[in-house]
């Protein structure tokens, strides 16, 4: 992401081309969200899939009034601490004046403000698919709050505001390896480690009841994705939002092919699902490297990506924890090798002079990278398991074993998916049958 400091240079003026490329940006950072609630909402069973849109969809609710009452002042307001900012100019988005421009760039604060709020929308509701089947939506509702409080709005400004002490240190973090992906997959681990898991895991199928649904969401995030990779440079003057939107669409493509390779070695064949997969996880990886690395090594993070998150989704089974929709095996893992692999594969011909040890650079950038990583993955775990304890121990975080059975579509939201009454409604069948023959070697399949 780029910095919020201003440059020595003369002052800008505002670019009406960079504004309204920012506007479109936020605007596909915003579709990102429904399209993550296809994505999930494919891959869990009938039974849950409303639920699994409404994890998603309340995030756009909840998190938008927040981030306007005081999340983006704590995010990018003056740093305190090195941990912390704070604004009270911007509290209710207040005394900001409709031209006034984010310090250092072409655009207004409006603009920049809105195109984060989409980021703070989506981070928490990558946290829900890995508690799908089983979560009070009250509950739920209650947890994006604190969480966004307490987790993401700090942790967006240790990354990305000035004064933070993962951007003072010098992490490479483009768009939300560390601060969205890893931030949503620690966290994602913690909330499961106390509420346990579903009912029947490992025991009855949980297959995913739409697959189209699953690619369709996938397909929507991809599209999304060009907005919140390559608009996260808050203009493209100097061509490297442009070059993370090539390394976009470069390192998914490599992780698609990394992850079906993998997949057709480990279990014989190339499934909807593990393309679909495939291709988010090679988009985790990518936010935070593309604007620090080449084409060529785009195509390393992906395929690097692939494979090793095609490995990961399966160590669920191995440790016992019920990660519903993989949320840990692909946004946490894949934010990990995104954001480690810039250590290696940074040219210094991108959007810093950074080097990585494959260009000469040494070890430097890598060690700074696991600084960024294990900091903010510890502090969401921890964070996130405490708050997710004491909402369990209060108010209760799952459903009663019954609903969860029967459904948690009609226990929290009294509907269903789909309405099968009218279909099938007797209508008389026009084709024969073949009446049974009594040698079975010339049986007729109907």
């Amino acid at each position: 992401m780029a910095s919020a400091i201003t440059l020595a240079a003369d002052a800008p003026t505002l670019s009406s081309a960079n504004t309204g490329f920012m506007l479109i940006c936020s605007a596909l950072v915003m579709l990102m969200t429904p399209g993550l609630a296809f994505f999930y909402g494919g891959m869990v069973r009938v039974k849950s899939t409303l639920n699994m849109l409404m994890m998603s969809f309340i995030s756009l609710g909840i998190v938008t009034i927040l981030w306007v009452l005081y999340g983006f002042s704590l995010a990018f307001g003056t740093d305190s601490g090195s941990v912390i900012g704070w604004n009270s100019d911007w509290v209710g988005l207040s005394n900001i004046g409709l031209t006034e421009l984010w310090d250092g760039y072409t655009i207004p604060v409006f603009v920049f403000l809105i195109f984060q709020m989409m980021f703070a929308i989506l981070t928490p509701a990558l946290i829900s698919g890995a508690l799908a089947d089983r979560v009070k939506f009250t509950a739920w509702a209650l947890f994006i709050a604190l969480w966004v409080t307490v987790v993401y709005f700090p942790v967006a400004h240790w990354v990305w505001g000035a004064g933070g002490w993962a951007y003072e240190l010098g992490v490479i973090d483009f768009a939300g390896g560390t601060a969205v992906h890893i931030n949503a997959g620690a966290a994602a681990l913690g909330v499961i480690l106390v509420i346990g898991k579903r009912v029947g895991f490992k025991k009855d199928p949980m297959r995913p009841h739409s697959l189209p649904l699953v690619m369709l969401g996938a397909g929507l995030l991809w599209f999304g994705w060009f907005g919140f990779n390559a608009g996260s440079w808050l203009g493209n003057d100097d061509g490297v939002g442009a070059l993370m939107f090539v390394n976009t669409q470069v390192a998914t493509g490599a992780a698609v092919l990394g992850w079906l390779i993998y997949e057709k070695i480990r279990h014989g064949a190339f499934t909807t699902l593990g393309a679909a997969s495939g291709a988010v996880s090679g988009l985790v990886a990518i936010t935070p490297a593309g604007g620090a690395v080449s084409p060529l090594g785009a195509i390393a993070v992906g395929a690097i990506a692939g494979v090793l998150c095609a490995a990961a989704v399966g160590l669920k089974y191995k440790f016992g924890y019920d990660d519903s929709l993989d949320v840990v095996g692909v946004h946490l893992v894949g934010g990990v090798i995104g954001s480690l692999l810039i250590g290696f594969f940074a040219t210094g011909k991108g959007q810093s002079d950074v080097e990585g040890l494959f260009y000469g650079g040494g070890l430097d950038q890598f060690w700074k990278q696991c600084a960024g990583v294990f900091g903010v993955l510890a502090y969401s775990l921890v964070v996130s398991a405490i708050i997710a304890f004491l909402l369990h121990k209060t108010i209760g975080m799952r459903v009663s074993e019954d609903e969860e059975v029967a459904g948690i579509d009609q226990a929290e939201h009294a509907e269903t998916a789909y309405d099968f009454s009218g279909a099938g409604g007797g209508a008389a069948r026009t084709t024969a049958v073949p009446a049974p023959v009594a040698d079975a070697s010339k049986k007729v399949d109907a």
